[in-house]
């Protein structure tokens, strides 16, 4: 299998699916948002434009991770998963 078969499956070579949702979620939120109050303050438009700013940084790419995204899950999966070791040394002792 080639080296570079997963990233032919990613949408411009970066993009999920689910990477398109939140990053066009939160454009079109700070679109609305901005459109919505055009002649407001410096600070609300600062406010406004953070729904964007945010989904960007999600989507953003980290090494050894596909997205910022991606590691938050597997932090959070790493945490709260359930763990279970078993010795299988050569010390194992069976009940028996």
């Amino acid at each position: 299998m080639p080296a570079n078969s997963k990233k032919s499956r990613l949408i411009l070579g970066f993009f999920t699916v689910p990477d398109l949702i939140v990053l066009g979620i939160g454009v079109t939120v700070t679109a609305a948002l901005l459109l919505m109050f055009q002649n407001a303050g410096l600070l609300f438009q600062i406010i406004a434009v953070i729904p964007g700013a945010f989904a960007g940084l999600l989507v953003f790419p980290v090494p050894h991770y596909h997205n910022v995204m991606q590691l938050i899950v597997n932090i959070f999966m790493f945490f709260t998963g359930r763990r279970r070791y078993e010795w299988k040394g050569w010390s194992i002792d069976d009940g028996k």
